[in-house]
């Protein structure tokens, strides 16, 4: 066998020079792609377009021949007019219409009723009633007591007042007015001051001392204003 040939590798210097080569290539391929311009596309004006009306060709007359006769009454051969070869034009339509449709209409206020007649009163008349009857006289006896006069009361025990020593001592004197209420037994309901004589131990003398005495009965609620002196002589 054969033994392969040996390849000797690239010095340092060969392999930089190999790298060097190869980017230079590819940044001449770059610049060489963006100078180069694409070609302009020229577009020429649009010519205008005119369109004319051209009236149709007339058919062909019928060859006559002259050898042969012509009857006379054969009519002429009909010559188509142009007018009718020519359509008109058509006629602008009209606008679309839209329905409109109406509001509805209002629905019209309710009338109020028309009020009712009220009918007549008719004022009956009242039936006459009958006085009522008085009623009979009633002798109305009276609540309160009855006033009487000092002259009227009897006494079964009469009032002894006794004179304060402190009134004698100060020199008091004068007349109490005591005013006394007695029920039909001739007990006494009420004994109060009816007008006093200026000095208390008077007043309350003359009072304790008509409370302790003794009435007789009259048979009815009286009053009376019984009066007791003190007096030192």
């Amino acid at each position: 066998m054969s033994q392969p040939a040996y390849i000797e590798p690239l010095s340092r210097r060969a392999r930089l020079a190999v790298l060097a080569a190869v980017i230079f290539f590819h940044v001449g391929v770059g610049w060489a792609l963006t100078s180069v311009q694409p070609t302009k596309l020229v577009v020429g004006e649009m010519s205008t377009m005119e369109v004319r009306m051209v009236a149709a060709e007339a058919p062909p007359e019928p060859q006559v021949q002259l050898d042969q006769p012509v009857p006379e009454d054969t009519p002429p051969p009909e010559v188509p007019q142009l007018e009718s070869m020519i359509h008109p034009p058509m006629p602008d339509l009209p606008p679309p219409t839209f329905p409109v449709e109406a509001p509805p209409p209002r629905p019209e206020p309710k009338k109020p009723p028309p009020p009712k007649p009220v009918p007549p009163k008719v004022q009956q008349a009242a039936p006459a009633q009958p006085a009522p009857a008085a009623p009979p006289a009633q002798a109305t006896a009276p609540t309160g007591p009855q006033p009487i006069s000092v002259a009227q009361l009897a006494y079964c025990n009469p009032p002894n007042p006794i004179y304060p020593a402190r009134s004698r001592r100060a020199g008091e004197q004068g007349t109490v007015l005591v005013r006394v209420v007695v029920d039909p037994r001739g007990t006494l309901v009420q004994v109060t001051l009816a007008r006093s004589s200026g000095h208390p131990a008077l007043d309350e003398s003359a009072i304790s001392a008509m409370r302790a005495a003794c009435i007789k009965p009259l048979g009815r609620l009286v009053v009376v204003d019984a009066p007791i002196t003190f007096n030192l002589r």
